[in-house]
């Protein structure tokens, strides 16, 4: 990270020169690698004859030549974004690089205030810096959180807040994750010595096998099977901070059950249940990208819903099946279709439970119009923004009593 010995350390110089340009490229690299980002050395040396051969006479002109080389899927836009800006944000620093490639500069523009994957792009940054440079008063600070472990900070901690570190520990929290036995029986039977009904036609088949002089009694019991899970889950930009942490719960589920069906949409609908079905968790998620073409893009949930309702429903939907929809709901056109959709969809599903992460904040209000419209048609409303909540939400899979404290209604009472 640049500090104000940055000018000492690396002196500036033109394309052609001697200058640092191409190692401060480099720190920049190491950064966003540190960042979670794949960038390797040769994603380096494309970005330095990148800058040289387009030039630059604006800050955008930079930053878009450093994106279209180290950025090689639509998440990693927001940590290169936040990493951008606090990497080069020296004041006075782009303005010399500008003014070496270009003899006309832009004025400095104040960047928007860092929002998600802030915390990821600090952390890696902040291990380049010199700890002599630390003042020993941030030694001397106590932790006032001296009755809560590691453990416990991490579950309760938000998603979009995490830093890389803990992301990678969160997930691997989520991936030893486990639902109890939910298990339902069915109306169908199934030979067991263990049964308490005879069954007439193994009674039959055993008796065979001595010519009939002795009658050995077959039994069954009824069959149980557990039921069907579909994910529908909203990858727009506005939910990208959630999005794949939820995929790496998907993922688990899918390792631990047979039926488990996966639907990601943004502005359209793609099922990607085959890609989670991949015992390596990165090689399904690289499939998941490859395969999805509107990842934090915009979303159209009502669209997305009807094509999910009229191609997939009668296919994934039947023997009881719970759906989860994961969404923030935030849609204001096609509400008429969104209602009919929700409808739709309640009614052929066994459970609706939408996980919602603006459950988050504590003064959060049912009042956005698309909101009211999808909750009188679930069953339950639950947050789903760290592992505490993924926990609860593994319990209430696993538990179809109702939860009094996640009843849709209570929030449509308060929003009304």
């Amino acid at each position: 990270m640049l500090d104000d010995r940055s000018e000492d350390i690396l002196p500036l110089g033109g394309p052609g020169g001697s200058g640092q340009l191409p190692l401060n490229i480099l720190y920049f690299a190491r950064a966003l690698r540190e960042a979670g980002l794949p960038v390797g050395p040769g994603a380096v040396i494309d970005a330095i004859e990148a800058v040289e051969a387009a030039g630059f006479s604006s800050r955008q002109d930079f930053y878009a030549a450093l994106h279209a080389v180290f950025v090689k899927k639509h998440d990693h836009s927001i940590v290169f974004d936040q990493a951008f800006w606090l990497f080069w944000r020296r004041r006075g620093f782009m303005e010399k690089i500008i003014a070496l490639m270009s003899p006309v500069a832009e004025p400095r523009k104040d960047p928007p205030k860092p929002k998600a994957g802030t915390a990821r792009v600090q952390d890696a940054l902040m291990k380049r810096r010199d700890p002599h440079s630390i003042p020993p008063k941030q030694e001397e600070q106590l932790d006032m959180r001296l009755t809560m472990s590691a453990d416990e900070i991490l579950q309760a901690k938000d998603f979009a807040q995490m830093s890389a570190a803990e992301i990678a520990r969160a997930q691997a929290a989520i991936a030893k994750l486990r639902m109890k036995d939910d298990a339902i029986v069915t109306r169908r039977f199934r030979s067991s010595p263990h049964g308490k009904i005879i069954d007439p036609r193994a009674t039959f088949r055993k008796s065979l096998r001595a010519g009939g002089a002795v009658i050995d009694l077959g039994f069954r019991k009824k069959q149980t099977r557990q039921p069907p899970i579909v994910a529908i889950c909203d990858i727009s930009g506005s939910m990208s901070d959630y999005s794949r942490v939820f995929l790496h719960f998907l993922h688990a589920m899918t390792d631990q059950r047979r039926r488990v069906h996966t639907f990601l949409f943004g502005t359209r609908l793609t099922n990607v249940t085959r890609a989670l079905r991949s015992k390596d968790i990165d090689e399904a998620l690289n499939l998941c990208t490859s395969e999805v073409k509107d990842w934090s893009g915009g979303t159209r949930i009502g669209a997305s819903l009807h094509v999910f309702n009229k191609h997939w429903s009668r296919r994934v939907l039947g023997q009881g099946a719970t759906v989860l929809l994961f969404t923030d709901g935030l849609e204001r056109d096609g509400l008429d279709v969104l209602k009919r959709e929700m409808e739709r969809l309640g009614k052929s599903c066994r459970r609706l439970v939408w996980v919602n992460p603006l459950l988050r904040f504590a003064a959060f209000e049912a009042k956005a119009s698309g909101i009211r419209t999808m909750l009188p048609y679930v069953d339950e409303f639950r947050p789903i923004h760290n592992l505490a909540s993924m926990a609860d939400l593994c319990v209430a899979l696993s538990d179809a009593r109702a939860d009094v404290s996640t009843d849709p209604r209570l929030w449509l009472r308060r929003a009304a």
